[in-house]
C-alpha cells in the first residue's frame, strides 16, 4: 500500500495531518461494513467487560488497526478493488466507534441491569426498541457543537487525536501497523482459547489456593484470578488506576469488611469446627453480609468522586455556555457540512421515539421524559467539553445529576429515576463519542457529512450485537452476582433506592460509612486538582477505590497485576512497550470478552466440566 504524504509545513492549520487529493474514496460499503463488524465485536466484548468491572473501552483504535490490516491482506491477495484510503480508514473507525459505544449508550451496563435487579424483566425486542430510541440523541446533540469545540477552540479530544495519528502512522508505515494487528490477534486468540478451556477446567481460572492454607484469604474474596481480560484491562488503565483498585480491595475487603463483622453490623465468614477451615458464610450476601454493607461506602465514594470532578470542572462548564474570543473569526473547515435539516429533524424523531419508549416500556410520564431530554441536551454539552479537554466522559456523573434532580421532583419513583438518568447517560455517551470521531475527521480532512452517515449506521449494528449478548448473559448468569457483579448497576440502583427510601435503605451503622465514603470521594479529585503536575500520578483514583468495594477483591488484585506487568515491560523494553502494549492489552480484553459468549452458551446447554465428565 502506497505511503501517503503528510501536510505541507506552509498549511495554515497546524492540526491538519492530511490533505486528501480530489476524488479520494471516502464513504464506501466496505469501509462502513468493516467498521460495523469490528465495532460490533467491541460492543459484545464490552458487555462482558462492563458487567464485570464497570468499565468499557471504545472501538475506534481497534477498528482502525484491524481494518487497515484486513484491507492490506485483501490487497496483497488481489481481492481488493482499488486501494484502501486514509478517508476510508476514518470511516471504518467512525462506524466502529459508534457500534462499540452502544453497550454504554443503550444502558446495558448500568440502568438496564439495575432495573433487572429490582425485578423488572425485558424481552429482546424491548431492549432493541429502547436502545434504538435513545442511542441517536447524543449524536444529534453533538452536531451543532462541532464548530465551537473543534474549529474555534480546537479542543484536543485525545482519543480522536490518537486515532488520526494512528491512521497516518499506519499508512506511512504499513509494516508497523501489521505488527500491531498481528500482536492483537495473537494475544486475542490465546485469551480466547484459555477462557474456553476454563469452562472445562475451572481451576485454571481460579486456582484453589485455600488448599495451601489460605482459606481465610479466599473467604474474603482474595483469590487468585487468572483472567486475560483483567490483566489486559489493568495494562490499559495503568499503574495509577490499577494500584487504586488494589488499594480499594484491601481497604474494603481486608479492613472495613472484617471491622463491620467484628462490630456485629454484618454477617461474615464461619469457621468449621470439625475441619478448622474457614467457609464463606454470608460474606457475599447483599441482604445481611459484608458485601451488602461495604456496597454503600463504595457507592458513596463513586458518587462523590463523579460529582466533585464535575464541580471542579466549573470553568469547563462555564465555557460550554459562553462564546469564545475566536468565535467571530473566519474558520477553515473541511468537507461537506452536516445539513441542519438532518440533525434537527433527527433530533425531533429521536426525542419522540425516546418519549414513547420510556412511556410504553417503563410507564414514565411524558413530561418527565421531556425534562430528561432537555437535561440530557445540556449535560451532553458538558460531557463533550470534558471529553475534549481530559478524554474523560463523565457518564456516571451526568447520570447522578439527573438522579438527584428526579429524586427531588419525583421522590419514590425508582423506575423514573433510573430511566431519566439513562437518557442523560446515553446522550453523554454518544455525544462524546461522536465528537471524538469528528475531531479525527477534521484532522484528516474528512467530510463531516459522510462521518455522520457512518455513525448512524454503526449505531444500528452495535445494537444488533450487544443486545443479544446481554440477553444471553442475563439468561445464563445472575447479573449483579459474583460472576458478573455489574458495579455500575449497583451504584445506580443504590442511589435510586436511597433517594426513594431515605436512610431506611441502609444496613446497620452504614450511614457513617457512607459519610466517610463521601468525604473520601470528594478528597480524591480535590487533591489531584491541587497537586503539582509531577505528583498527580501518585494520587489514587477514588472512583477505582469505590468500584473495588462493590466487586470481589480478586478483580482488583488481577487488574493490579496487569498494571504491574505494564510497569515491568516499560522498564525492560520502553520502545517495545510503547509500540505494542495497547495491541497486546486490547487483544487480551477482546479475546476473553468474545470467549465469554460461547462459554455462556456451554453453560446454558449444560455442557459439564472435565472433572464431571470423567467422574460420570
Amino acid at each position: 500500500m502506497a505511503d501517503v504524504e503528510l501536510k505541507q509545513k506552509e498549511e495554515p492549520d497546524q492540526e491538519r495531518l492530511y490533505t486528501p487529493p480530489p476524488g479520494e474514496r471516502e464513504f464506501s460499503f466496505r469501509a462502513v461494513f468493516a467498521g460495523c463488524m469490528l465495532g460490533g465485536v467491541v460492543a459484545a466484548m464490552n458487555i462482558y467487560l462492563g458487567l464485570r468491572i464497570g468499565w468499557s473501552f471504545g472501538g475506534s483504535l481497534i477498528a482502525a488497526i484491524l481494518g487497515f490490516a484486513l484491507f492490506t491482506m485483501l490487497g496483497k491477495a488481489g481481492l481488493l478493488k482499488g486501494k484502501y484510503t486514509v478517508l476510508e480508514a476514518n470511516i471504518t473507525q467512525t462506524s466502529g466507534s459508534a457500534a462499540g459505544t452502544m453497550t454504554s449508550a443503550a444502558g446495558l451496563l448500568a440502568p438496564i441491569p439495575a432495573m433487572s435487579m429490582l425485578g423488572y424483566e425485558f424481552t429482546p425486542g424491548q431492549l432493541v426498541a429502547w436502545a434504538l430510541s435513545v442511542a441517536y440523541l447524543g449524536v444529534f446533540f453533538a452536531v451543532p457543537l462541532r464548530r465551537q469545540m473543534v474549529l474555534v477552540e480546537k479542543l484536543r479530544f485525545p482519543t480522536g487525536t490518537a486515532a488520526a495519528q494512528t491512521i497516518m502512522a499506519m499508512f506511512s508505515s504499513g509494516a508497523d501497523a501489521m505488527h500491531k494487528a498481528k500482536s492483537l490477534l495473537m494475544w486475542g486468540g490465546l485469551a480466547f482459547g484459555f477462557t474456553l478451556l476454563t469452562h472445562f477446567i475451572p481451576q485454571l481460572e481460579m486456582p484453589p489456593i485455600e488448599t495451601v492454607g489460605l482459606s481465610l484469604l479466599t473467604v474474603w474474596s482474595f483469590s487468585l484470578l487468572l483472567s486475560p481480560m483483567m490483566t489486559g484491562a489493568g495494562m490499559l488503565m495503568g499503574p495509577r488506576v490499577g494500584g487504586s483498585l488494589f488499594l480499594g480491595a484491601v481497604l474494603g475487603w481486608a479492613v472495613l469488611g472484617p471491622f463491620a463483622v467484628g462490630q456485629g453490623w454484618a454477617s461474615g465468614p464461619e469457621l468449621d469446627a470439625a475441619t478448622g477451615v474457614w467457609t464463606h458464610g454470608d460474606v457475599m450476601s447483599y441482604e445481611s453480609g459484608v458485601r451488602g454493607w461495604i456496597l454503600w461506602p463504595g457507592v458513596a465514594i463513586m458518587v462523590a468522586d463523579s460529582l466533585t470532578s464535575l464541580g471542579l470542572s466549573w470553568k469547563t462548564i462555564l465555557k460550554t455556555f459562553t462564546r469564545s474570543k475566536g468565535d467571530g473569526e473566519a474558520l477553515q473547515d473541511v468537507g461537506e457540512p452536516i445539513p441542519n435539516t438532518w440533525w434537527m429533524g433527527g433530533l425531533a424523531v429521536a426525542s419522540l421515539a425516546t418519549i414513547i419508549a420510556t412511556w410504553v416500556l417503563f410507564d414514565t410520564p411524558i413530561y418527565f421524559s421531556i425534562l430528561a431530554i432537555i437535561m440530557s441536551s445540556v449535560l451532553s454539552m458538558i460531557a463533550v467539553r470534558s471529553t475534549g479537554e481530559t478524554d474523560i466522559n463523565p457518564i456516571g456523573g451526568m447520570g447522578k445529576v439527573t438522579q438527584l434532580v428526579f429524586g427531588g421532583i419525583s421522590p419514590g419513583a425508582i423506575t423514573t429515576n433510573l430511566m431519566a438518568a439513562a437518557i442523560t447517560g446515553s446522550g453523554a455517551s454518544q455525544a462524546g463519542d461522536m465528537m471524538q470521531d469528528l475531531k479525527t475527521g477534521y484532522m484528516l480532512g474528512a467530510s463531516p457529512k459522510q462521518q455522520f452517515k457512518a455513525q448512524l449506521i454503526g449505531i444500528v449494528f452495535g445494537v444488533m450485537f450487544c443486545v443479544p449478548v446481554y440477553v444471553l448473559f442475563d439468561t445464563v448468569y445472575d447479573i449483579g452476582g459474583e460472576e458478573l457483579p455489574a458495579p455500575a448497576a449497583h451504584a445506580w440502583r443504590a442511589v435510586a433506592e436511597l433517594l426513594a427510601q431515605g436512610l431506611d435503605a441502609l444496613p446497620p451503622m452504614a450511614q457513617y460509612a457512607v459519610l466517610g465514603g463521601l468525604l473520601l470521594g470528594m478528597a480524591g479529585p480535590i487533591i489531584k486538582k491541587l497537586a503539582p503536575a509531577k505528583y498527580k500520578v501518585w494520587v489514587p483514583s477514588t472512583l477505582a477505590i469505590g468500584i473495588s468495594f462493590i466487586v470481589p477483591a480478586y478483580y482488583g488484585v488481577a487488574m493490579f497485576i496487569g498494571a504491574m506487568i505494564l510497569v515491568a515491560w516499560q522498564k525492560l523494553s520502553p520502545k517495545g512497550c510503547a509500540a505494542l502494549s495497547f495491541a497486546v492489552a486490547s487483544g487480551l480484553v477482546a479475546g476473553e470478552g468474545l470467549a465469554g459468549i460461547p462459554k455462556a452458551l456451554l453453560v446454558m446447554l449444560g455442557v459439564p466440566d472435565l472433572m464431571t465428565m470423567l467422574g460420570g
